[in-house]
């Protein structure tokens, strides 16, 4: 993509693009926010009620992406330091914590799986083997989103290289991107992107949440666990989007002629094996075996990860060039780390139990047994998803409040991180999450198809809690 440079073209871009009314607005309602909280006779301790200012600012920031989240968040561990509201070493220790790393580490890892072709030449000869129908190169693709979430550890990007392949599939059947079959599988890989990435430790939401349950629920939480935890949901929605799919959207042709001839074109195309794919191979496998076995050699996720993707940036050994490993997103990085800074200083300053003993009060008459505890706090978080539309966002924000919520009232701090955790794959509209707007960019699904897909699985995954947390969990040490 060529961009513009120059002075001239920097003007040209600000006069075509002037900053949205909205993100104005919100910036005004931020800043007021934080004169607000700052100055007002509230009976609080000073610093608990500068951290609540501070605190404020930062999530009206987020919500309306005044900035970039990157940057708000940067602008709040400055603002909680150059304030003297909390010392530098705890306005910044997010950075100081292992996983804004973990998550880096996952980055050059997916940017690996990608740009080697390693993850490209995966889906096809999947696919390639699943047959010629409808259902069944439906279910492949929901196969193939499932085993690339291991390797490429965010949803849109996952959405955006699966969907491609979906419109050449579509295209050699002789069907638009409007067409039935095109909608059924751009809408499979896209809700259960966001569901994976909820199930297992390979998202930013996920990263960051088991990181939050670490640190203030002072429980540990591993790979290996989590996945064990969610395994059967991960079978049952997989099943639940083949199925749901072919009732919803019947197919304009149900054997599909030449589809299996396009992708061993493709895979063909490819060529045999490079010694940059294999290599990307080499090191997801470490990577995954390493995470896999955590509960036996309790070696942070972190250090596997972080060493993973270094490695995989060496001369000789490695996979990804230096033009390559540019692309990988540092902001997300910075994000997380000012996120976990932003809870830190709410510790510290005593805001944290503020604001818990205000949002959670309603919740304590309703968590006296498990299913009890389940069902409050997963329509809980969907509601707070709907305010707090980023999903990482949500998590950053509210985890904290519940970790703080669990142990004020001797629950399992990582039962309900686990449970808050994975409610906001709850999703009614496209704005909640960027897997969801990274699908509908292929114009093969509408709003409406959201919303009735999404109001499907939100009861669904409720209900199957409610079977898995007091039933299943247990039996694994959880709960």
């Amino acid at each position: 993509m060529i961009t513009p440079a120059g002075p001239a073209a920097s003007r040209d871009m600000e006069h075509s693009e002037p900053f949205p009314r909205m993100k104005i607005v919100g910036a005004a309602i931020g800043i007021l926010a934080f004169l607000v909280l700052w100055f007002a006779p509230l009976g609080l301790q000073p610093r608990a009620q500068h951290g609540l200012a501070i605190v404020a600012f930062m999530v009206i920031f987020w919500i309306v992406e005044v900035t970039p989240h990157a940057m708000t968040g940067l602008i709040g561990c400055w603002l909680f330091w150059a304030l003297k509201v909390v010392p530098a070493d705890i306005a910044f220790r997010g950075f100081s914590s292992e996983n804004p790393w973990f998550l880096l580490g996952a980055l050059f890892v997916g940017a690996m799986v990608t740009e080697s072709g390693l993850a490209r030449r995966l889906a096809y000869t999947i696919l390639s083997h699943i047959g010629t129908s409808y259902p069944r190169i439906l279910l492949g693709f929901i196969l193939t989103d499932f085993l690339m979430t291991f390797m490429i550890p965010a949803g849109p990007p996952r959405v955006i290289l699966l969907g491609t392949i979906v419109l050449g599939v579509v295209a050699s059947f002789g069907l638009d991107k409007k067409s039935n079959v095109a909608k059924a599988m751009i809408l499979a890989i896209t809700f259960s992107a966001t569901l994976f990435d909820k199930s297992i430790i390979a998202s930013t939401p996920s990263i960051l949440a088991r990181s939050l349950i670490e640190k203030f629920g002072h429980v540990p939480v591993y790979w290996s666990h989590w996945f064990i935890a969610y395994l059967p949901l991960d079978v049952i929605n997989i099943l639940a989007a083949w199925w749901l799919m072919l009732r919803l959207y019947p197919p304009e042709k149900n054997e599909l002629p030449g589809g299996k001839i396009f992708l061993r074109q493709q895979l063909a195309a490819l060529g045999p094996w490079s010694a940059r794919e294999k290599r990307a191979a080499f090191w997801a496998l470490v990577a995954l075996s390493l995470w896999a076995t955590d509960f036996l050699h309790h070696i942070s996720p972190a250090v596997i990860g972080l060493g993973t993707g270094l490695g995989a940036t060496l001369p000789r050994i490695g996979v990804l060039r230096a033009e390559e490993a540019k692309k990988v997103n540092f902001f997300i990085v910075i994000f997380m780390g000012a996120a976990i800074s932003m809870a830190e200083a709410m510790r510290d300053t005593k805001a944290l139990d503020v604001v818990t003993d205000v949002l959670f009060q309603f919740m304590a008459p309703y968590v006296h047994n498990v299913l009890q505890s389940t069902v409050v706090l997963y329509w809980s978080a969907f509601v707070a998803h709907l305010v707090l539309a980023s999903e990482t966002s949500m998590v950053a924000i509210s985890m904290p409040l519940v970790m703080n919520f669990a142990l004020k009232n001797e629950l399992d701090p990582l039962a309900m991180g686990m449970v808050w955790s994975f409610a906001t794959g709850g999703k009614l509209f496209i704005y909640q999450s960027l897997v969801l707007i990274a699908g509908y960019s292929f114009g093969s699904f509408e709003a409406r198809d959201v919303f009735k897909i999404g109001l499907f699985f939100l009861i669904a995954e409720s209900i199957l809690l409610l079977l898995v947390v007091p039933y299943y969990w247990p039996l694994i040490g959880i709960g």
